[in-house]
């Protein structure tokens, strides 16, 4: 169970609360239910008409407040039901669900069956309507249809109402009745109400009751007594015992596990994955981890049940923290508007299929088709780590049961075309529904008996007089041959040897054992996969109540170091799995296990890591992906077993009690009205109730004093922040809320933060159903405001996550602190918003084309506007559209801001299929161009557009929230996302590449053919030649990523081949992201260092704040961002006449290695260029060069500019030379060898066909030495030539031995990294 069941103690322990009858009111009559939706059409026998509590005892419990609108809207969902003598009239079971205030958990069991109707008043009503609706449809003689409705809810509606279950055949007119002739039948429901799912026993206690009201004669004792032992004399059974306790007929045994074992679990697995297959159903469970919008659909209010129960089961030891409506009601399909994360169950009617089933969000939606085993995924889905393994696991688990593991149709995504659930082909799924189904549907045990055996075995087993016979005969020595082999059958059939143990008890048994053994599976997992979560649990606060002030602003979990420490495999799933709300409470639930007891299923999980750590001692480090097998199935089926073997306790048999005599009068086929006054109060001799009793008083005392206590107002401001925090859905508050807390004494404090905690944790848990008693329009208004709140809170606390996160990284760039986000992390935040964008979007949706109601709204928005464009067109006034400024709008031309040009972009994408994705895709871009709060307040600036899309309560017509949230996304503008270049790595993208000489000289262009190379992080652009006299071109290409390198040549021909260059702009023109790649310097032979191909390292460009009001500000970006606060950097300076100081140059080495270094310290994904800190400003080549530059004489002696090479190229010349002649053979044989390697390098740089040039050919040595570890080797050599002395004075650095052996220690700190180079950089050599 999701839900935390109350310990013995805390609550009454009784084994049910309540014994309720529902059904038609005599007095009323016949009421129309209009909630659910009147359907005039419809024959009135299939009509829905309000049922209602005729019976509830006792009256009401102060400990759980009787909810008599809830109970009967979910006893009775779809309200009274009609049949006649030709129709079926099987009895129903199904479960339901009720969050108490508390947050805790109530149970209810119904066993629904028809009774005759005795009224003459509801009798001739029902003829009425029925004649008055033949006459209607004879004169209208056209089928029935429902009425097309722009509303999607209302649409849902009415495809729910458009046909019900057929009745069986008959001769006349279906649905019709005639009161001469026909017998009419009315439902009633039984339900028991309890604190814990025992589902089993209850639906056998509730099962003899009817069995009792329908046998032919009287059960042994009035049916007072039975309900009163289960109300007032069957206890809980206590944790980890066994209970047996009698019905009409037969004993009832339901057991309970222990403290240390997995919570109480009475639904059976079994079914859920029988119905819906292994896969279908770890996909779904999937979702529910994720946090998505789970629909279940089912015409069968049990499967319903059973399906949600068994996903949240499986759950542990995390809680599902938001909606859960495993049953809703017709008169609440409103509820799908909820704009958040929920679980609910609608019913569906035979005869409809998904295809008219227009639900008003679907995408983040995971729709699961129950009777036709199918489900419908979201998109962008990860998938469950190791999840094909842990599919054969639990299959293997289900075949040593004997149930096949196969069913269901394979899982279909928004992608799939959405053909009609109806026409799934003939699958096993389809096969087990006629075969195995059929016994699951026929049998009132859920066992596995045929129908029509058990029915005659049910009626031996009920009748008394029966009974007493056969009992006779057997004295008498006479065989009842038919019986006695009907019950030797059964009992061969379903005992199977075991004792003395009868089939209901042999089904329980097996169902007990292969729930736990599955649920085992799936917790075997988690604490396989969190074994060390308890080391990244970030404990920061001393106390609870500074822990409970500080709530929003900490953080709980150290999330970059835990995915950091997990398999690649598994980080898809992960990186989501840990923002959700259910993560965030069981973290709370740690920290806060330091000031209180531990939550129960905590409790229970921390005892296994801790006894799995006494088998399996490892590193937190050594983590692998391979699959662990749960260990420990045999146990846990064996302790079930003996449990059920061997009971622990007997509750009192039911007796007679103290009536009236004449009253509980038996009469066949009715369910008699009890005697309240003996129902209303329990014994008053019990023993074990007077204690309870007792210890409940006290409680209730203790409750009511700590009620009123109160938090200071800070104080609860903070904790009603945190509750925002925990659970996006913590608003949704369907009472009226409560008085202003009394200020409380000093010393109360902390009890008072223990209860504001409580809240807070039952809040995250549970939500509380919804009030269930009014729905009036003012109260589904209310509710609405606070959706809309909600989503307004939700936004402020998302984008402030984001800004966070991502103000952290760029910080620790700055030299803060430690990064504490990942690309997987950040990619998940986004992901997080897109989705709460399209909640926003569907919330109050009128109009919807398409699964995205984003992408909806903006193609409304595109016809609107193209029409306007047809208009003015045709007017004489011409539409200027808005231009988009750069600080380099004098060279590269103005890009245009467009929301429709950004939408046609993404239509031009044929990689992306579907309108969810087109709208993620568009949220994307809009981030990364920071564009998206003025794209939206854009969209919705067309008024009359958005009242049409959308009712009066949605949030987008909610003008000052409407404001806030654009608010809150303009505040995203001040960091920089990659996240639409990142993400879609292989689409055609067109650039515009713009080539800036320096003016003021004549050789602004040349006679020379030039051409151009773009690089990137993903590839590059190839050689593209430019036409002459041309500076301008544009090209298209596959996404280059962030770009890195231009090279930039010319082939020297015709008389003006020299080339003086300032920079080329290269700008994407999607995303509008433009680079700068300063040169500065000549191209062409004898000029400058004789270059004709340089290879520019970019830097991205800012536009200007100022002029680009509409997008905030800026912060610089990631490669531009130095590693430490910016100290007198050497090459910023530049300039050949500016001479570093020789501490400058040391300190300039030491900070470029150690940027390498930090370069590979980050997450591979969010490493920036290393190209940048090689060859770029602040770089290594940059800080060598200026090294060997120090102290290097005067270059008038050479009149001519003295380049580092020129020193290498004379020092290779001497290493030659010295090796022909022999001197260097006397050397050490490691030197040798590396004087051989340097020789080798520098003459195949200079053998290279590129024109680099003398600083080029340098920069290309120092890489090639980086990467292939030979640096530290090299300098040593270069210092000992005595080509040094001839040309360096003897203050130069390379002539200081010291400083020189302390640089070869740095730069001996780079063998530790695989330094790889950019192709534009090492193209042309062979080594």
């Amino acid at each position: 169970m999701s839900g935390s069941f109350p310990v013995s103690g805390s609550a009454p322990c009784r084994f049910a609360h309540y014994f309720v009858v529902c059904g038609i009111d005599t007095e009323t009559g016949l009421e129309p239910d209009e909630l659910a939706g009147e359907n005039f059409e419809q024959s009135p026998l299939k009509r829905t008409f309000k049922s209602k509590v005729l019976a509830r005892y006792p009256e009401n419990l102060e400990w759980n407040p009787f909810d008599q609108d809830a109970v009967n809207m979910l006893c009775m969902p779809k309200g009274l039901s009609f049949r006649t003598q030709a129709d079926q009239r099987t009895p129903q079971f199904h479960s339901f669900i009720i969050t108490r205030e508390d947050g805790s958990r109530t149970y209810g069991f119904v066993h629904t069956f028809y009774e005759e109707v005795t009224s003459p008043q509801i009798c001739s009503a029902m003829q009425t309507l029925t004649q008055m609706h033949n006459a209607e449809s004879t004169s209208a003689n056209t089928p029935s249809s429902s009425s097309s409705s722009s509303s999607s809810m209302d649409s849902l509606a009415s495809s729910l109402d458009e046909a019900d279950s057929p009745t069986s055949s008959s001769s006349r007119r279906a649905g019709s009745y005639d009161s001469s002739r026909d017998t009419l039948y009315v439902s009633k429901a039984l339900c028991l109400i309890t604190p814990m799912p025992f589902m089993h026993a209850c639906r056998r206690f509730l099962s003899q009751m009817h069995r009792a009201v329908t046998a032919a004669t009287a059960p042994p004792l009035p049916l007072e007594s039975y309900v009163h032992n289960i109300l007032y004399e069957v206890p809980l059974p206590a944790p980890g015992r066994s209970l047996k306790f009698h019905g009409v007929y037969e004993p009832i045994v339901c057991q309970r596990p222990g403290l240390g074992e997995l919570q109480l679990a009475d639904f059976p697995l079994a079914e859920a994955f029988s119905l819906l297959g292994v896969e279908n159903l770890v996909q779904v469970f999937t979702c529910t981890l994720l946090e998505m919008q789970i629909l279940l659909y089912s015409h069968d209010y049990q499967r319903l049940m059973t399906v949600a129960e068994g996903i949240t089961t499986l759950l542990f030891p995390f809680q599902w923290q938001h909606v859960y409506v495993p049953i809703l009601p017709a008169s609440l399909l409103h509820f799908l508007d909820a704009p958040v994360p929920y679980l609910m169950g609608l019913q569906s009617k035979e005869g409809t299929d998904r295809s008219t089933l227009e639900l008003p969000q679907e995408a983040n939606l995971c729709f699961v088709d129950i009777d036709n085993h199918y489900i419908e995924l979201p998109e962008d889905f990860p998938n469950f780590p190791n999840k094909t393994e842990l599919i054969q696991e639990l299959s293997e688990v289900l075949l040593s049961y004997g149930i096949s593991a196969n069913t269901g149709a394979p899982p279909r995504t928004r992608t799939s075309p959405g053909s009609a659930p109806g026409s799934t082909p003939s699958t096993p799924g389809r096969e087990r529904k006629t075969v195995a189904l059929r016994q699951l549907e026929d049998d009132g045990r859920n066992g596995n008996l045929a129908g029509e055996e058990l029915a005659v075995l049910e009626l031996l087993q009920g009748n008394a007089t029966l009974e007493r016979l056969q009992a006779l005969t057997k004295r008498t020595g006479v065989t009842v041959a038919r019986v006695d082999a009907l019950r030797a059958g059964v009992k061969a059939q379903l005992t199977e040897g075991h004792g003395g143990r009868t089939a209901a008890e042999e089904e329980e048994l097996r169902n007990a054992k292969l729930n736990v053994q599955l649920r085992e599976v799936c917790a075997s997992r988690f604490t396989t996969m969190f074994a060390d979560y308890e080391a990244f649990v970030i404990q920061s606060a001393p106390d609870l109540e500074s822990w409970l002030t500080n709530r929003e602003q900490m953080h709980n979990f150290d999330k970059a170091s835990f995915l950091s420490d997990q398999p690649e495999p598994y980080l898809p799933f992960l990186s989501h799995f840990i923002e959700t709300q259910m993560f965030a409470t069981f973290i709370d639930n740690k920290i806060m296990s330091q000031w209180e007891d531990k939550e129960p299923l905590l409790r229970v999980f921390d005892a296994r890591i801790d006894k799995a750590r006494l088998f399996n001692v490892r590193a937190p480090s050594l983590r692998s992906s391979s699959y662990q097998r749960c260990t420990i199935l045999k146990e846990s089926a064996q302790t079930i077993e003996q449990r059920l073997m061997k009971i622990d306790h007997t509750a009192i048999h039911p007796h007679l009690l103290d009536m009236k005599i004449g009253q509980g009068k038996y009469e066949q086929g009715f369910f008699p009205k009890l005697q309240a006054d003996v129902l209303n109060t329990g014994p008053t001799n019990n023993k074990w109730s007077h204690r309870t009793a007792t210890a409940q008083r006290r409680k209730e005392r203790h409750r009511h004093q700590t009620e009123h206590l109160g938090l200071e107002n800070d104080l609860k401001e903070q904790v009603e922040g945190c509750l925002v925090l925990q659970n996006s859905m913590a608003f949704w508050e369907w009472d009226k809320a409560s008085p202003p807390p009394i200020k409380p004494p000093k010393k109360s404090a902390s009890a008072s933060c223990l209860k504001f905690m409580q809240e807070a944790r039952s809040l995250g848990k549970n939500l509380r159903q919804p009030k269930l008693s009014d729905l009036s329009p003012a109260v589904i208004a209310q509710t609405n405001w606070k959706f809309v709140e909600g989503l307004l809170k939700e936004c402020r606390m998302k984008t402030k996550r984001m800004l966070v996160e991502k103000m952290g990284r760029e910080a620790v760039e700055l030299g803060h602190g430690e990064a504490t986000i990942t690309g997987l992390e950040e990619n998940t935040l986004i992901a997080s918003l897109c989705d709460l964008l399209e909640r926003i979007w569907s919330h109050g949706l009128q109009v919807k084309q398409g699964k995205s109601a984003l992408w909806s709204h903006m193609l409304h928005y595109h016809a609107r506007e193209e029409k306007l464009e047809q208009q003015q067109a045709e007017s004489p006034v011409s539409h200027v559209p808005e231009r988009r400024k750069s600080d380099s709008s004098m060279a590269m031309p103005s890009l245009r801001v467009s929301l429709i040009q950004d939408m046609r972009h993404i239509q031009s994408m044929s990689e992306i299929k579907t309108d969810v994705g087109r709208a993620r895709a568009w949220i994307r871009l809009s981030l990364e161009k920071k564009l998206l709060s003025q794209h939206l307040k854009q969209l919705l600036c067309r008024q009359a557009l958005t009242k049409k899309l959308y009712k009066r309560y949605a949030f987008l017509r909610c003008e000052e929230e409407k404001e806030q949230f654009l608010f809150h996304l303009l505040s995203l503008n001040t960091v920089d996302y990659f996240c639409f270049t990142s993400v879609f790595t292989t689409i055609m993208i067109p650039y515009r590449v713009v080539i800036i000489p320096i003016k003021k000289l004549s050789n602004a262009m040349t006679t020379s053919n030039p051409w151009v190379c773009v690089s990137g992080q993903l590839g590059d652009s190839g050689i593209m030649q430019i036409p002459k006299n041309v500076l301008e071109m544009t090209f298209d290409c596959q996404n280059l990523g962030k770009m890195t390198t231009v090279q930039l040549g010319h082939d020297n021909a015709g008389l003006l081949a020299k080339w003086l260059v300032d920079c080329v702009m290269v700008r994407n023109e999607i995303t509008g992201h433009t680079y700068k790649f300063p040169c500065g310097r000549w191209l062409g032979k004898g000029v400058d260092d004789g270059s004709l191909e340089r290879v520019l390292i970019g830097e991205p460009v800012l536009p200007s704040g100022e002029e680009d009001s509409g997008r905030g500000c800026y912060t610089p970006p990631l490669q531009r961002s130095p590693s430490q606060i910016r100290r007198i950097s050497v090459t910023s300076l530049s300039g050949r006449g500016y001479k570093p100081t020789s501490a400058q140059i040391q300190e300039a080495i030491g900070e470029a290695v150690n940027n390498i270094i930090k370069h590979f310290h980050k997450p591979e994904k969010e490493r920036g260029s290393l190209t940048v800190l090689l060859c770029g400003e602040s770089s290594l080549v940059s800080a060598l060069e200026q090294f060997f530059r120090h102290g290097f004489k005067s270059a008038r002696l050479f009149q001519k500019t003295v380049f580092v090479w020129d020193f290498v190229e004379k020092a290779i010349a001497y290493m030659e030379s010295a090796d022909q002649m022999g001197d260097l053979q006397e050397t050490a044989e490691p030197l040798g060898r590396t004087c051989q390697s340097l020789c080798h390098y520098v003459n195949a740089i200079n053998s290279t066909r590129r024109n680099i040039g003398k600083d080029g050919k340098f920069q290309l040595l120092v890489c090639l030495g980086a990467r292939d570890r030979l640096l530290p080797q090299w300098v040593p050599l270069l210092v000992e030539c005595p080509v040094i002395q001839r040309m360096y004075e003897d203050s130069a650095l390379l002539r200081d031995r010291a400083t020189v052996s302390s640089h070869i220690d740095v730069l001996e700190t780079l063998h530790d990294f695989p330094i790889t180079l950019e192709a534009s950089i090492v193209k042309g050599i062979a080594l």
